[in-house]
């Protein structure tokens, strides 16, 4: 097994932390106080093309595929984790359109999302609960020649900057009455409802979509009636988690630097804290967190990128990356002492970071469930 990056790979990394570390930092603070995307960097994550990684080229974007889309995220989220958060949902929206979306949809809608003209919206979630697929009560009834669309979806990101939507509602019993619809924002009855005050991530819009007698052309069904629940779960699991797991993995990498830059640096006892065992620990539990995680998420990138099914894996690099970096995180702040709880030091952003991404995108316990179901048909 070749774990070695490709040089393409290496100079992607490379560029991706330099366009991070010059565009992002001066945004950030603005992020933080108000919750919102900073929407001017979308034209230039789509000129160097980092939104349409996984688009066709055909489409406007440029293909590099899984891999390359964890390395985006993984060197966004070390200098802002809102922002691979923002990009990972993105990316959901360009998923569900490249692999499901006839010829006419992919034309119409992938390559603003490639350029940077608007966000993409992936909308799963009802209020009833976002574990619960099946359970989803926004409802879509066939009338003629349109559908109409009522309910609510919450924990949206990107809600409220985004010009469509693709939203997954009830079009009959079951789980194999659902189907999946690209709504556009300007569709009567279709609106962005409130912004949520996330105590993480605060620079990825969070809010609810509201659906009140929307009629949705049947040109705008995603896919084929019925279809939406496989639509819904192929998106997380190949695309939701994935990137999840990324954006988790860039914290980490924040997270190590910058326990080891405090420890370095700091003194107590006339001699730097990075001799003392206590701390020493707490870095190698860092480090292993991350070297862990990196060896997952890659994994699935690679699986993904050679047609390989990787459900289980998916969910064990999201589940253990999401939890490993907010674990990392709180032993940052202890190294940092008192200082670790002051909003001058990232060490406290990442931790609120970290926990926002454990729900986001499939609980930790979901993906348990997927992964005690694998081991327990592995000895039948």
């Amino acid at each position: 097994m070749d774990f070695k990056l490709s040089e393409r790979e290496e100079l992607l990394r490379k560029s991706m932390r330099e366009f991070a570390e010059k565009e992002i930092p001066p945004r950030m603070e603005a992020m933080e106080e108000t919750g919102e995307f900073p929407v001017e960097l979308l034209k230039k994550m789509g000129d160097v093309g980092i939104l349409g990684v996984i688009t066709p080229q055909e489409y406007g974007g440029t293909g590099m595929g899984n891999l390359a889309r964890i390395i985006i995220l993984e060197e966004m989220g070390r200098v802002c984790p809102a922002i691979p958060m923002a990009l990972q949902v993105h990316h959901m929206a360009t998923y569900a359109l490249t692999k499901f979306g006839n010829e006419e949809q992919k034309k119409k809608y992938l390559p603003p999302l490639a350029k940077g003209e608007t966000m993409g919206v992936m909308a799963v979630t009802d209020p009833s609960g976002g574990s619960d697929v099946a359970g989803i009560k926004t409802s879509a009834k066939l009338e003629g020649d349109v559908y109409i669309l009522n309910g609510r979806k919450c924990f949206i990101t990107n809600s409220h900057f985004s010009d469509f939507w693709v939203v997954v509602a009830r079009t009959g019993e079951g789980g194999r009455g659902l189907s999946a619809f690209i709504v556009e924002k300007n569709f009567p009855g279709a609106k962005p409802g409130r912004k949520e005050n996330k105590v993480g991530l605060r620079g990825a819009n969070t809010g609810e979509l509201v659906f009140q007698n929307c009629p949705v052309p049947k040109a705008n069904l995603l896919g084929h009636e019925g279809e939406g629940m496989n639509i819904a779960i192929q998106d997380i699991v190949e695309a939701g988690r994935p990137g999840m797991a990324s954006v988790a993995l860039g914290i980490l990498n924040a997270v190590l630097e910058q326990a080891v830059k405090f420890a370095n640096e700091r003194s107590l006892y006339g001699k730097p804290i990075n001799t003392l065992q206590a701390i020493q620990w707490h870095i190698a539990d860092i480090y292993a967190d991350l070297e862990i995680s990196r060896l997952l998420v890659y994994r699935v990138g690679w699986m993904r990128d050679n047609n390989i099914r990787c459900d289980t894996e998916s969910a064990l690099a999201k589940q253990f990356a999401c939890e490993a970096a907010a674990r990392s995180a709180r032993k940052a702040i202890e190294i940092h002492g008192s200082y670790g709880v002051m909003k001058e030091y990232p060490v406290q952003r990442l931790l609120r970071d970290a926990l926002v991404t454990i729900p986001a995108g499939g609980t930790g316990e979901i993906a348990k469930l997927v992964m005690a179901r694998h081991a327990l048909n592995m000895f039948k």
